[in-house]
This record gives C-alpha cells, structure tokens and sequence, in this order.
C-alpha cells in the first residue's frame, strides 16, 4: 500500500464536524465519498484533529493509503484536480502528496495550531461575520495575556474540556503557545487568539477563550485563569466560545506542515 496525505481547507458551517456519521454531513465523509468513487471502494482516512461541528479549517492534516496498482497512470496533480471536483463547495484539497508508507495524519503531528477570531468593534463585523465572535464589550487584551500565561506547560486541562468526553480518560496536555493579538482581514479589525499544542481535548480551545474573554471583559482577575486548571471541573472554567470564530490553521509534521 501506498499512503498519502492532503492538506484540506474547509468552511465548518455546513457539517457537523470533521469526524464521519451517519446521515449526517461531515467533511470526513465528503472526503471518503471522493476517494471511494475515484478508486471504487472505502478508503479510509486519518486526520490530526476532529474539528467540531461549526468548526473550521485552513490547514487540516488528512492521510490514508491505497493499493500501488490503484495509481497506476494517475499523477498526484490529476488526483488533486479531481477530489476538488468531486467533493462539496466548502471543502478544497489544497496539496496532495506521498508519504513514507504506514505515515498517520494523526500520530505523526507534533503539534497543532488553532487560530480563533474574536470581533470586539462596537458593531459586528461584515466580511468576517460567519468566522468570528462578535464581543461588544472593551477586552482588556493585558489581562487576557497574562491569563495566558498560566495555560503554558504540561497541565490536567480536565476543566477545559467538555465533561462527558472527560470520564475515564487521561487529560494531560502540553500548550506550547497561547497568543494574543490584533490582525485586519478584509481591513476588520480583530482580536486572534492563537493556541499551539502538541494535542488538545474536546472543546479545549473553545473554552480556554471563553475562559480568556471572561477575563478580558473585566469578569474575572488573570489569576483565576490558574484556579479555573487547578479546580478540573468544567463548571469552574468559562463559557464555550462560538464554534464559528475557530479555525484548525495549520498542523505540523517532522518534515513540515500539512
């Protein structure tokens, strides 16, 4: 077998999230449908993060393997130009290449950047309305900084993370990096929280920047940031933010990104 990998943009509005179900529209399963007609059986496929439903991507890593005889006289450009014809509007396969064989989207990423959009005008935005979260109060980007700060290093980030998904499981976690700062897309000025890690917990990012406007908004003080991780009890942490504003932005592998 052959094993290969795409890098796979996607808009997360119109599936319910990455990971595949039935009847229901996802970005995996829009994925395997164009594998299976271009090779005429189930193709199985790996990703390094399942994106939630609402979630989006600019930079999702996706691997899966196929039989050596299957790509006879099909060229990694003509595989790429035909998944973007088969699959939906709001997905595009952006690079297709050959990986080492037994390769894994999943267990071969070292680390995992999100990039999460926070609008915070007096007015919600107009060209980044559907991928950011409107927060009309001023935010205290200082504070929300040195929250920040506490998430960094190896912590039990059970608080942050969504409780059902918690029972039974581990929930140890390595956060590299967490940023804040200002960017203008379409000339909107917006707030980016940045969170890189080498893995992260279901909604672990979601509510570590709920947590962060909590603190922003004048809510809460930068030093509950370290209660919220020491309490590990969701209720302790701040609210879920919006899935739209969230964006898998890119993930990294020992030879590169995706």
């Amino acid at each position: 077998m052959s094993t290969y990998s795409m890098k796979v943009a996607y808009n997360g509005a119109p599936f319910c999230g990455f990971a595949k179900q039935p009847d229901q529209p996802t970005v995996q399963g829009e994925l395997e449908c164009a594998l299976g007609l271009l090779f005429r059986r189930d193709v199985p496929t790996v990703c390094a993060g399942r994106t939630d439903s609402g979630v989006h991507a600019r930079g999702q890593g996706v691997s899966f393997d196929v039989d050596k005889d299957e790509l006879r006289g099909r060229s990694e450009a003509s595989l790429l130009r035909s998944m973007n014809a088969l699959t939906h509007d709001d997905v595009s396969v952006l690079e297709l290449r050959r990986r080492p064989d037994g390769f894994s989207a999943r267990f071969d990423a070292t680390a995992r950047r999100y990039r999460y959009f926070i609008s915070n005008a007096p007015t919600p935005p107009l060209f980044m309305r559907d991928f950011s979260w409107h927060v009309s109060k001023p935010l205290d980007v200082g504070a929300m900084r040195d929250g920040a700060a506490h998430l960094i290093g190896e912590h039990d980030f059970k608080s942050f993370c969504m409780a059902a998904s918690a029972e039974g499981k581990r929930t140890f976690r390595c956060v590299d990096e967490v940023n804040v700062f200002a960017e203008r897309p379409n000339g909107e000025e917006l707030l980016v929280v940045e969170v890189v890690g080498n893995a992260f917990l279901h909604s672990m990012v979601r509510a570590i920047v709920g947590t962060l406007v909590a603190v922003g908004v004048g809510n809460r003080r930068p030093e509950w940031v370290a209660d919220v991780l020491a309490a590990r009890d969701r209720k302790a942490a701040g609210e879920n933010a919006p899935a739209q504003g969230l964006v898998l932005w890119e993930v990294e592998y020992p030879d590169g990104l995706a």
